[in-house]
């Protein structure tokens, strides 16, 4: 089968975890054992998040020049170049001789108009107690949001991705059989501007929607959406909180899920079933193989009654 596996920001770097360059190759080695594994029986195409990771080098930046802060989309270039030699890297270590990887850089378009502009969600970034958010905020005038109790992140804009401008030649790669790594972090946010040139832009694009954009385009098989957490949970962190298994899209959309974390990954599942997509998967990277099999994690899917002969 063909998967297009979308690897979480806090599958790669953990929560509370300092965000140094010995902690980021030990996960990403951890991350590169779970693809290779499913890599065995499955072609796959890899894309990542960067969210930890661009938030800190947003840090960096204004630190620096606070006057004259990088801009987020070459921010985002940069954390998809380093993420991704990391993974490459790691994942040729792992895979059999002779496997060939590519990693892209990917320019992800989105709309100028885009109502996201104007209402920050995404959280990137290390995380902060409520009186350093709070600090930070005034400092850099960045919105923050408490992300889970006690931990508050910066939150920037994400516009839902409308096109890939480079798919043809990540489909070339994957039609050739390359193991390509690619729109990490959501992809580099680009917009349409004068004379149909492209711009970049102030954003960060949820690495799940423009995996599912991704896998559509790619007539993926199943769509892989791991992080740090086994499921998608019913009435999570209330008294009936419990492991959902396997549901479809329709009944999804009688939940309710946080929009700057799980919500992403329920919409992105359930529009690539719905465009025709066999199974999109949920759960923690050490299974993904055991998501891939119905064993593990949360599956997406049609009713049986209503799946492809």
């Amino acid at each position: 089968m063909r998967i297009v596996v979308a690897l979480g920001g806090n599958a790669l770097l953990k929560r509370g975890e300092p965000m140094t360059a010995e902690a980021q190759y030990g996960n990403v080695r951890i991350a590169a054992a779970a693809l290779a594994d499913l890599a065995r029986d499955h072609q796959i195409i890899v894309a990542h998040g960067n969210g930890p990771q661009v938030g800190l080098m947003a840090l960096r930046s204004a630190a620096y020049a606070p006057d004259s802060p990088w801009p987020l989309d070459i921010l985002g270039a940069e954390t998809e170049g380093m993420i991704g030699y990391l993974i490459e890297q790691e994942l040729m270590n792992a895979l059999p001789p002779g496997t060939d990887c590519a990693t892209l850089l990917t320019r992800v378009e989105v709309d100028p108009e885009d109502p996201a502009f104007q209402r920050a969600t995404k959280p990137i970034g290390p995380t902060y107690t409520q009186e350093a958010a709070a600090q930070i905020a005034a400092k850099h005038r960045w919105s923050m949001v408490e992300e889970a109790a006690g931990h508050w992140r910066r939150v920037v804009p994400s516009p839902l991705p409308i096109a890939i401008p480079g798919i043809a030649p990540i489909r070339f790669l994957v039609e050739a059989g390359v193991c390509v790594i690619c729109a990490g972090g959501g992809g580099i946010p680009v917009v349409r501007g004068a004379n149909n040139k492209m711009e970049g832009v102030e954003a960060v694009i949820d690495k799940d929607r423009t995996s599912g954009l991704l896998a559509r385009a790619l007539e993926a098989h199943v769509l892989l959406m791991l992080t740090d957490v086994e499921a998608v949970f019913r009435d999570w962190g209330g008294p009936d909180q419990a492991a959902i298994a396997e549901i479809s899209p329709d009944a999804l959309d009688t939940m309710t899920f946080a929009e700057g974390s799980m919500g992403p990954k329920i919409i992105a599942a359930s529009d690539f079933v719905r465009g025709g997509g066999d199974m999109a998967g949920i759960g923690r990277l050490q299974d993904a193989r055991g998501i891939v099999e119905g064993r593990k994690g949360t599956r997406v899917c049609q009713p049986y009654s209503a799946r492809k002969a």
